[in-house]
């Protein structure tokens, strides 16, 4: 039964609540490295190791430290801080490794210390009571979810720059409504996960 629950939080994150297209969190990178698929998936996997690892760095300061010591209101700055710093030395290894991905990226890199969607995934762990490995469940889900809109939009707008449209939807206009439709189909997966495990 419990394998269930692991599910529906993964699918519930990746699909149906995605951060990106339902809860629009993580927009800035989203439009912004989107041009191309290789940049976004690159993003997507930066943006989901940071993820993962603020989880498991926040969970347990959050339960044995802020919470056992009614330190609560320290909750904002404590987590905008190992954020903060996990983004750094994400930075740090991306530039060292992989230094094409760290120049594609440009700019949006270090920004991901300000992705509230890193943020909010935090949050709903705490607000949502979740144990240490549900928390990692739902920031993989949220990770997957922000790589797969990610790319998939990457992979729109490479189609949309060979297609002729109207002068005044060049640009950001098919940009901006290409986002919108991609967020409509994602609105399709509300219920699957619930109706797939009965």
């Amino acid at each position: 039964m419990e394998y269930k629950s692991f599910i529906l939080i993964m699918m519930g994150a990746a699909l149906s609540n995605n951060y990106v297209l339902r809860q629009f969190l993580g927009i800035c990178p989203f439009l912004g490295v989107s041009k191309e698929i290789k940049s976004a998936a690159g993003m997507g996997v930066s943006v989901m190791a940071v993820m993962l690892m603020a989880t498991a760095v926040i969970w347990p300061i959050q339960i044995f430290l802020l919470d056992k010591y009614h330190l609560g209101y320290l909750q904002t700055v404590v987590f905008i801080l190992i954020i903060a710093a996990l983004v750094q030395i994400v930075e740090i290894a991306v530039k060292r490794f992989v230094p094409p991905l760290y120049k594609s990226l440009g700019i949006y890199l270090p920004l991901i210390a300000t992705n509230c969607a890193l943020f909010a995934v935090t949050l709903v762990n705490v607000r949502h009571g979740y144990t240490f490995l549900e928390s990692i469940v739902n920031a993989l889900g949220a990770g997957l979810g922000f790589f797969l809109a990610m790319t998939v939009f990457a992979g729109i707008r490479e189609q949309t720059r060979s297609a002729d449209p109207p002068r005044s939807f060049k640009g950001l206009p098919i940009t901006l409504i290409s986002a919108a439709i991609l967020s409509l189909a994602f609105f399709g997966f509300n219920g699957v996960a619930e109706n797939l495990l009965g």
